[in-house]
């Protein structure tokens, strides 16, 4: 959805009151206006969809109750947690999702937050191997490149990339999102115990 500059004519109380929903909201004047005039008139922005979709997350990952939700902004969910190790250090899954997608529609970064050197080497091998089996098994189900990763320390990248051919609802996408964190945070905490 492109978008232009339009100048309007508001009154000043109607604008106070727009820019404290847009605070409360976590965004900006414009984009609360856009959304607002969108439902209006029944159109669906990007914004809108990621919010339908990350609305399924909490939704469906909601029934974890070890998990904490945060919306920083307009295109970005954050899920924290905390693995049972001697002073429970915190996992953030932060869903970012893209406004205009194509290819990749978006990406998920794991962060953990931890200063013993051993946790944060065993981490890094359980994605590593996380990636290898994900090669192995599900690569082929996407366009070529989709699937991309990233690993540096404290921090793993992973795009998100809809299987080839295939549209999917945001419902579909919400669902998919949500079971494949819930299956990586059963995983990591499946190894706490070992």
């Amino acid at each position: 959805m492109k978008k232009n500059m339009y100048s309007l004519m508001l009154a000043e109380d109607v604008i106070r009151a727009i820019d404290c929903l847009a605070e409360e909201k976590g965004t900006n004047r414009s984009n609360l206006i856009n959304q607002i005039l969108a439902e209006y008139v029944s159109l669906t922005t990007p914004e809108k969809r990621v919010q339908n979709i990350f609305d399924i997350i909490e939704n469906v990952l909601g029934k974890q109750s070890q998990l904490l939700y945060s919306q920083p902004s307009d295109m970005t969910m954050s899920i924290k947690s905390s693995l049972q190790y001697h002073y429970r250090p915190t996992i953030r899954y932060e869903v970012e999702m893209y406004r205009t997608p194509s290819q990749t529609i978006g990406q998920l970064k794991i962060i953990f937050r931890t200063t013993s050197s051993e946790l944060l080497v065993e981490l890094t091998r359980f994605f590593k191997i996380w990636m290898q089996l994900e090669d192995i098994y599900i690569r082929k189900f996407f366009p070529k490149n989709a699937i991309q990763y990233g690993m540096e320390t404290g921090r793993f990248l992973r795009t998100f990339a809809l299987p080839s051919h295939l549209e999917y609802s945001e419902e579909q996408t919400g669902n998919a999102i949500s079971q494949y964190i819930a299956s990586l945070e059963e995983h990591l905490k499946g190894g706490e115990n070992s």
